[in-house]
């Protein structure tokens, strides 16, 4: 019977018989090698992919996404969505979800469609003083990158949507130029970040836009609260930005980017970051003149944390120690969010 085999079940290897009619043993599978990252499943053909490699795409896409970046992006919707309630009396926990949801969509892409073309431009060396660019640095592909960003930019479009049908066509005014703007601030013909505007697009978007738009979003109206809560919130985000390009001025003038630090120098780029911080301090002086004294205690953490920052700019020299301000600039952020959260709930 040589020559003759019995199949198994569907998808087994036929076993061959010896002449004495008994089954020869298949041999022993070779075990498979651990992959680098300590994984028991190696590359072997015919498998998709294996654990060691979806882990490191999902924490390079984080480190992309630069989750340190966020409170930009909710800080506005939450301070906003309190003095909505303060004003009117009424809160929508669906319109806020979907505001917030469609601030941290765009935030998230704007981070990836930088990271995609100042690679691209040469923008990221090595000579970065930042956390990591996951395309320069070759973690994600160039064209993988940009895909998330517009997966990004549809999800902000569809929060759009649910927007769209409660307050209409205003929504459509303030939702498409901020969805081109997550490219436009680093992409397209005029890249705001290469022209020295990155701060005027922070105030503006981050900040006026953002919290007019998320009042309006709430009670269908445009307070000059709003107006003066959006002026106090884009100075307090766009000290993140001034402080990131004086830190990496020197980099940057060598690559096009022509930031404020770049085009006027150290002295001039802390003299804004400076004026940031003291009009903030100004503009939340203007709740008396607004009727709401209360609202004057939301300033505290800026003129305490804000004092520490302009120390550090003053004596500490542009590099690694600038990471230690951008920290502090987040989190006088968020206090003074928690501050204005808590303020808005005294007469």
């Amino acid at each position: 019977m040589t020559g003759q085999a019995i199949h198994g079940a569907a998808g087994r290897r036929a076993l061959p018989l010896k002449d004495n009619g008994i089954i020869e043993a298949a041999p022993p599978a070779a075990p498979l090698a651990p992959t680098s990252a300590g994984n028991e499943i190696a590359s072997v053909p015919g498998l998709v992919s294996t654990p060691a490699v979806t882990v490191a795409a999902l924490k390079s896409c984080v480190l992309a996404a630069r989750p340190k970046t966020l409170p930009a992006a909710i800080v506005p919707v939450w301070v906003g969505c309190v003095l909505a309630r303060r004003l009117s009396g009424t809160f929508d926990p669906w319109l806020a979800l979907w505001t917030l949801l469609g601030a941290v969509a765009i935030q998230i892409a704007t981070n990836f469609f930088n990271d995609a073309i100042d690679a691209r431009k040469g923008a990221d060396t090595a000579r970065r003083l930042g956390p990591v660019r996951v395309t320069a640095s070759g973690l994600l592909r160039p064209r993988a990158v940009m895909a998330i960003a517009a997966g990004f930019v549809a999800a902000a479009a569809v929060c759009g949507v649910f927007l769209y049908q409660a307050r209409g066509w205003p929504i459509v005014a303030i939702g498409l130029p901020s969805l081109f703007l997550a490219y436009g601030y680093t992409g397209g013909p005029f890249p705001l970040a290469y022209r020295g505007l990155g701060e005027w697009f922070v105030i503006g978007f981050f900040g006026v836009v953002a919290v007019t738009g998320t009042v309006f979003i709430q009670t269908g109206g445009w307070p000059g609260e709003a107006l003066l809560l959006g002026l106090q919130t884009g100075l307090l985000s766009a000290v993140l930005i001034s402080i990131n390009n004086l830190r990496d001025r020197e980099e940057d003038a060598t690559t096009g980017k022509h930031t404020l630090a770049v085009r006027f120098g150290p002295q001039v780029a802390k003299a804004v970051i400076w004026l940031e911080i003291k009009l903030a301090m100004l503009a939340g002086l203007g709740w008396y003149a607004c009727g709401h004294p209360a609202l004057l205690w939301a300033s505290l953490p800026v003129w305490v944390l804000g004092w520490w920052i302009l120390r550090g700019v003053r004596t500490w020299p542009p590099g690694p120690a600038s990471n230690r301000l951008l920290a502090l600039g987040g989190v006088q952020l968020l206090l003074f969010a928690a501050a204005f959260h808590a303020a808005a709930r005294f007469p």
